[in-house]
């Protein structure tokens, strides 16, 4: 997917998107992982289109056009643990 046709989108339906192409992702890992290799083009592709979606939303959070957005459930970053 092209960048300009990702800016062309609302912010809600790149974020959609994104989550679905993550989904993608991980599902295209896990096969590799198990042998089929059939998919390692379309991993390639996934991730690049991932990419755009996530620097198109990165334009359109400093544009001011959306709100951030939290990370979701499990991808918080880990603080440093205290004795």
């Amino acid at each position: 997917m092209k960048a300009e046709k990702i800016r062309g989108l609302d912010a809600t339906e790149v974020q959609r998107q994104e989550q679905d192409a993550q989904e993608q992702l991980f599902r295209l890992r896990f096969q590799m992982g198990m042998g089929q290799a059939e998919g390692l083009k379309r991993y390639r592709i996934l991730k690049k289109d991932r990419a755009r979606m996530l620097t198109v939303l990165n334009e359109k959070r400093a544009a001011g056009e959306t709100p951030q957005v939290t990370a979701p459930a499990g991808k918080a970053k880990a603080g440093k643990k205290s004795k």
